[in-house]
């Protein structure tokens, strides 16, 4: 897979290898899985769907219409920057909590119409 930005900026093509080695799979699944994720999270976004992927140990990111948001676990955010760091940063800007979601808190219901396609 590669991407190509405005201004003619390529992204590395990511190596479906390393992917493979770290899922404990062959090459040839880790590719074939990538790609079909990838295909479907396009057409649903073609068809104007609510989807939200979650992402394993990171948090969960929701897509409705032209809006995108990503919620992060706490934990995550606590292993980026240090528990102490973060819990000051939550005390001093509070508004940042609506970007910490529970890890298990219902996918639905951080999409503002309750509905959405949730991609493991």
């Amino acid at each position: 897979l590669l991407c190509v930005f405005p201004g003619n900026k390529e992204l590395e093509p990511l190596k479906f290898s390393k992917v493979a080695a770290a899922a404990s799979m062959s090459r040839r699944k880790a590719e074939c899985c990538i790609r079909s994720t990838v295909s479907l999270l396009s057409q649903c976004l073609r068809k104007g769907e609510n989807v939200a992927l979650t992402l394993r140990g990171v948090g969960v990111l929701v897509i409705e219409g032209t809006k995108v948001q990503m919620r992060f676990y706490l934990d995550f955010l606590s292993s980026i920057s240090g528990k102490e760091n973060s819990e000051k940063t939550f005390f001093r800007v509070p508004q940042l909590l609506h970007m910490v979601v529970t890890p298990g808190v219902p996918v639905a219901t951080l999409s503002s119409s309750g509905r959405v396609i949730i991609f493991p």
